[in-house]
């Protein structure tokens, strides 16, 4: 009975994990979970894909999605711009517009959720992070290219009666997160997740007389229903959630009621509001566990009014997903498949500087994935899916995933795949909009904004050992990835300082990353992570070949743990730190700007740490404790041309490290069991 509720579970969760590892990594799972490992990789698994875990998710002050990746070397973590604190997270080198981001497999932040998407799911509300690097499952769409990043949300089946977390900065900014949960009868049970966080009080640690975070406030409430039968094989989860979000940023003295669109201060606002609804059904065959059933569907309204100086930008898409899913065997279990139809309709209703941008998307697709495993050495999964889309055309999308394991404790894997993708050209750059650039489309036969849909082919290659070093365990992975476009939305900041141009790619885009992890236990409960990363990422610009911007070549991450014993009454310290080393970084053009007004063609190389401190006072109460940037790192010449945001040189989107710099932060968390 628990392994079927288990598979039922996994089942309408739309686990990113290819379903032939789904076994292995879950009974691993248990054992791995006893040793108390926040991130997790099965040399098992076909993919290669890591899970982190909310024990992870404790180590840092990860107050949303976008935060959660700090002490995990799989993604990088930059801030997008000087105004709104918002983080960028990059995978294999690209941006996340480049990774398919779900939430229970359902696509979640993409279109008008790209920029600021990752900060409307609170920390607290995450079960686990599921990551896989290259090309994705079919069975999740077409649009991943270097990656997918899925979210599971802590399940009605699986919470607590009552959880609650407060939060508190020296950046003013203040959180509070509560969870409810009920069991209504053996089958049916429902949680309420109850989320706000504020931004109260002004900060200028740059003395550039711009807000280093911007002022806002946030209201996240969810509601989930869980539904599962046992004997009839039938599992569901219902899901409601409502969002409303504001930000204000920009000068010192901007106040909106007296400022707003003028040229008295420079200032922005960002407003969104979001409804989501989904649904998941799920069906075991009563005499055939094998074999099974899902149907998702998922609704969205999401609403951005913002404005950027005297840029406006409004945005809406209303979104409804589905997809249904069929997954049997072949003869026996070595031979698995999933096949199903799936179906995406996107209408967006968007506006740059009042000039009308709106489109309606729709596509309708059919895919098959077919398993071997041969539950020893070698597995590989063959994947398909055949779309039509009203502005991208018929395509195919092929994926290959294949692993290996050559001798005890080691495993090879390759993946190849195909992605393709509208490009949301404005959505996806808001932070240029706070700058003197003028926005130009170069391209105009094409479907999307004048533009062609993005296409481009992710190969990948990587190596695990798991090993005992000094009776000890140790692990080293080496892994390599390319991207190759076909055909890239160029965003192209290179030509000129006072203007973006954007375009369809004319020459050669790449992206090849290089990542070398290990991994040591150097005493019991003191754990090292280590890894160093290379990326080699060009473009051809109608200026020539560059390297990306703001994205360095080199860097060096290490992380080290270590937990003392539970006591009798249940006590515990733990303590964390994250290092980050950053290697140079290519600035866009600022060449043909006045002296004053010019930053250099590189920036310098730096370090940040993190740090933090927990008290587990007993089951059901912990303090924690920590700093970001410890050495108080700061870009000092965050805004170029501050003394006059309406001039011609105005442009806040050039940032490579931190701006606020130190910040000490502390909370504690509660639970009723």
């Amino acid at each position: 009975m628990k392994k079927l509720l288990l598979f039922l579970t996994l089942l309408v969760s739309g686990v990113s994990f290819s379903q032939e590892s789904i076994k292995k990594d879950t009974l691993k799972t248990v054992k791995v979970q006893a040793n108390n490992k926040g991130l997790k990789k099965s040399i098992y698994g076909t993919t290669n894909a890591t899970l982190v875990t909310s024990k992870e998710l404790l180590k840092a002050a990860c107050c949303n999605l976008a935060e959660s990746f700090e002490t995990n070397p799989s993604i990088d973590v930059n801030f997008s711009d000087a105004l709104t604190g918002t983080k960028q997270i990059k995978m294999l080198g690209l941006t996340s517009p480049y990774i398919m981001i779900t939430e229970e497999n359902i696509p979640s932040v993409r279109g008008a959720s790209q920029a600021y998407g990752l900060s409307f799911t609170p920390g607290t509300w995450i079960d686990n992070i599921q990551i896989t690097k290259g090309a994705g499952s079919v069975v999740n769409g077409y649009e991943s290219i270097s990656g997918q990043i899925n979210t599971e949300l802590i399940k009605p089946c699986d919470d607590i009666p009552f959880f609650l977390n407060f939060y508190g900065s020296t950046d003013s900014r203040y959180e509070l997160n509560t969870h409810f949960n009920k069991k209504i009868s053996n089958k049916w049970a429902t949680s309420l997740f109850v989320h706000g966080n504020a931004r109260v009080q002004k900060n200028d640690m740059n003395g550039d007389m711009f807000l280093d975070n911007p002022l806002g406030k946030q209201i996240n409430i969810a509601n989930r229903w869980h539904y599962s039968n046992l004997e009839t094989g039938w599992v569901s989860f219902i899901n409601f959630r409502y969002m409303n979000d504001e930000k204000q940023t920009g000068e010192i003295d901007f106040e909106p009621n007296r400022d707003r669109l003028t040229t008295n201060f420079w200032g922005s606002e960002i407003n969104t509001e979001r409804f989501d609804f989904s649904s998941k059904i799920g069906y075991v065959f009563k005499d055939m566990p094998y074999q099974s059933i899902g149907f998702q569907n998922a609704f969205s309204n999401h609403n951005q009014q913002s404005y950027f100086g005297l840029n406006q930008y409004d945005i809406k898409q209303q979104s409804y997903y589905s997809n249904l899913i069929f997954s049997s065997i072949i003869n026996n279990t070595m031979h698995k498949f999933a096949t199903g139809l799936n179906f995406t309709y996107d209408k967006y209703s968007e506006f740059v500087n009042l000039s009308d941008v709106s489109r309606i998307d729709n596509s309708a697709g059919a895919f098959f994935e077919y398993t071997y495993d041969d539950s020893d050495k070698f597995s590989y999964i063959l994947g398909g899916r055949f779309d039509y889309h009203n502005r991208l055309g018929a395509f195919f999308t092929p994926r290959v995933h294949v692993k290996y394991n050559p001798w005890e404790k080691a495993v090879f894997r390759f993946s190849a795949g195909r992605g393709k993708r509208a490009a949301n050209i404005f959505a996806e750059n808001q932070q240029l909009f706070a700058s003197s650039r003028v926005f130009s489309v170069l391209n105009t036969d094409g479907k999307i904004y004048g533009l062609n849909p993005e296409i481009a082919w992710n190969y990948g290659l990587s190596f695990t050992q798991n090993f005992i070093f000094l009776g000890k365990k140790a692990d080293v992975t080496i892994d390599f990835y390319r991207t190759d476009f076909q055909n890239q939305a160029v965003v192209d900041v290179m030509n000129s300082p006072q203007q973006v141009l954007f375009y369809d790619l004319k020459g050669k885009s790449f992206a090849n990353s290089l990542q070398f992890d290990f991994n040591l236990e150097l005493v019991k409960h003191l754990n090292l992570r280590t890894a160093y990363k290379y990326y080699d990422i060009a473009t051809d610009y109608l200026s020539g070949t560059f390297q990306r911007p703001l994205q360095a070549k080199h860097r060096v991450f290490g992380n080290i743990e270590y937990e003392t014993h539970i006591s009798d009454q249940g006590q515990q310290w733990r303590f964390d730190a994250t290092v980050n080393w950053m290697g140079k970084q290519l600035l866009p053009t600022t060449a043909t700007n006045p002296i004053e007004e010019r930053l250099p063609e590189f920036s310098p190389s730096f370090t940040t740490m993190n740090m933090q401190v927990t008290l587990q006072q007993s089951s059901t109460l912990e303090f924690y404790f920590g700093v970001e940037n410890l050495g108080n790192y700061r870009q000092l010449n965050a805004i170029i041309g501050e003394h006059n945001p309406f001039g011609n040189y105005f442009d806040t989107s050039i940032i490579y490290a931190p701006v606020f710099g130190q910040m000490f932060y502390g909370g504690f968390r509660f639970k009723i069991k």
